[in-house]
Formats: C-alpha cells, structure tokens, sequence
C-alpha cells in the first residue's frame, strides 16, 4: 500500500503553523500507521509585499495590521503564546520581528532535497517566535540555516540567486487553485482537508478517515 501523504502549507511568519505542526506530530504520535506517512511542506506568504523587516515592535504592526489597538493586538499575542505553551511550545511573539518570507521558503525547498527541512523549519520557527530573529535578514537566515545543518556556502549561493524561486510560487500557485486563503492548512491523502490549527483528537480523526479511504481504494491521491 502507499504511504498516506500529508500536504501542509505554512508560514514562517505564522504561530498557528508552528502550533499546527506540534498538534499534528502529537496526532501522528497516536496514529497506528504512522510509519507509512509521508509530510511534506509547501511554501505559503501572508504578506508576499512585506519589507525584508518590519521596522518598529511586533504589537504596533499586528495592530496596523489588523486594525486594533495596542491593547488588543497584546492580547491577541498573548492568546496565542497561552495555548501554544499548552502544547509545549514556547513563544516569545511581543518580541518578534516579522519581515519577508520568500527567501525564507526558497531556502526550505532547498533543505528539502537535502533531507534537513524539518529540521530547517523548525530552526526558523524557533528563531523567529521564541528568540526575535529578523527572519527576512539573508544574514539571520545564513546563520540559522547553517546551524540547521546546511553547508553555508550552499546557502549563500542560493540566496544570492532565484533558486527555488519556482518552487515557492508554484506551492502558492497550488494553494490558490484549491482555494487555500489563510494557513496552515492540511491535506490528508488528497482527500480530506482540514484548515487551522485544529486539535490533536481532530487530527487524528481526520488521520483515521483518509486512511480508510485510501485504504478503500487501494491507491494515493497526490
């Protein structure tokens, strides 16, 4: 039988992914057949036309963004760093520092045929949730890729070209095709869709019904 394939769009950008993702490992960790699924990540942009870095506090630009007050944009954040603690996960968002992700995404193409984009993404969730990296800063992003076990060199020959440039627009063109507005967002065997940050018992029920259904049919859909 083939391995039940998982499609997952994300962002760097996005607490809800890094949530998403924890919430799906500890599903995963229940599931019978983990050891015949296969994830794979696709590139996502909340903000394609964002600065390198967004200047000023994290606060100020959510509530920019948004269209709320300091007050509530701290609130908001502090929402999200309350249930991402109850999964494990440490965020420090009042002291992200938000900016462009394309390079971002070109460089996790190019950690994938390397077998490091796990690896790399949560590197760069770490760095930018929990310790206020700049993750639109080629130079932040250097470092963090090398220290997520990337050969530096490599990584800047790819940010100092449009590698991988392709393969972020041609995940974001699949996004659209779907109708995928807003991440992360998971599709389970090609079949079944599940949108947010959902929890682990809805993860998990979704896990149990597209195997079935792929088990019905014999085959994979990609």
């Amino acid at each position: 039988m083939n391995k039940l394939r998982i499609d997952v769009w994300s962002d760097i950008v996005c607490p809800w992914c890094a949530i998403g993702n924890r919430r799906l490992e500890r599903a995963l960790e229940r599931f019978a057949h983990r050891d015949k699924v296969s994830v794979i990540w696709h590139s996502f942009e909340l903000d394609p036309s964002a600065p390198p870095v967004h200047e000023g506090d994290h606060a100020a630009h959510i509530a920019g963004k948004f269209g709320r007050t300091r007050e509530q944009a701290e609130s908001m954040l502090h929402r999200i760093i309350d249930l991402a603690a109850e999964d494990g996960l440490t965020l420090q968002l009042l002291d992200a520092r938000s900016g462009n992700t394309f390079d971002a995404h070109r460089l996790l193409h190019f950690a994938a045929e390397r077998g490091l984009e796990p690896a790399l993404r949560l590197r760069l969730f770490r760095g930018y949730m929990t310790e206020g990296e700049p993750i639109g800063d080629r130079a932040v992003l250097l470092r963090l890729a090398t220290e997520a076990g990337l050969p530096g060199d490599e990584i800047r020959a790819v940010l100092d070209s449009d590698r991988y440039a392709d393969d972020v627009r041609d995940d974001e063109d699949a996004a659209a095709a779907i109708g995928i507005g807003g991440v992360p967002f998971f599709i389970l065997g090609g079949r079944i869709g599940v949108s947010g940050a959902q929890p682990v018992d809805v993860f998990l029920r979704a896990l149990d019904e597209a195997w079935a259904k792929q088990e019905e049919t014999g085959e994979a859909l990609v």
